[in-house]
């Protein structure tokens, strides 16, 4: 996926650099950007990794998919087309998040190899952090779970296009950091925030 413009736009470059604003904030910005089926652990770890880098005195902020549904993604559905838009939306605004100097904690089933890709092609392409983290979870296990009663309502046929059900999840071949659903959600986490970069400027 190209990282296209729209046309008629020219960027307009302020007076302060990254590096500046890092300086005044104290540490580096950078995307941590957790992907796995519904109901694998994600947005659970990713409360803890915020919790953890705050604790840290560290900036950071939480992206989780089911609440970026709530407003900057209210008008998309789950077709493939708008969950690579879901995607691509969160990519920018999590890179947005890290050129100003906080860590974006992304929690995103982001099913589709390519839309991941495109989300890590945005970050290198300003020369920012992307740290690729699968939870691995088997589905049988969130589906064991299912705390929403989603699995339940794809098995039934009432959410046609459900991811692990009756649309794929591709998972990362090469991620940075690979977690077992088993694992317990404070490790997990702990072993995420050990691949953010360091705070020195």
């Amino acid at each position: 996926m190209a990282l296209l413009r729209s046309p008629d736009v020219t960027w307009h470059a302020g007076g302060v650099t990254r590096e500046a604003r890092w300086r005044a904030l104290g540490q580096r910005g950078a995307t941590v950007w957790l992907t796995g089926l519904p109901a694998s652990g994600k947005s659970t770890i990713a409360a803890v990794v915020e919790e953890l880098l705050i604790e840290q005195s560290r900036c950071a902020y939480r992206l989780d998919g089911d609440n970026l549904r709530h407003g900057l993604c209210r008008d998309l559905g789950f077709s493939a087309e708008d969950r690579a838009e879901n995607m691509r939306r969160t990519a920018h605004l999590a890179c947005l998040l890290a050129d100003a100097g906080a860590v974006a904690v992304v929690a995103l089933v982001s099913p589709y190899t390519a839309g991941r890709a495109h989300a890590r092609q945005i970050h290198e392409h300003e020369g920012l952090p992307f740290i690729e983290v699968y939870v691995d979870t088997p589905l049988d296990e969130c589906e064991r779970r299912d705390p929403k009663g989603l699995y339940a309502r794809a098995r039934a046929g009432d959410l046609p296009g459900f991811t692990g059900i009756d649309d794929p999840y591709e998972p990362p071949v090469t991620p940075e950091l690979r977690v077992s659903g088993s694992q317990s959600v404070q490790l997990a986490a702990e072993a995420v925030v050990a691949l953010v970069p360091p705070v020195e400027i």
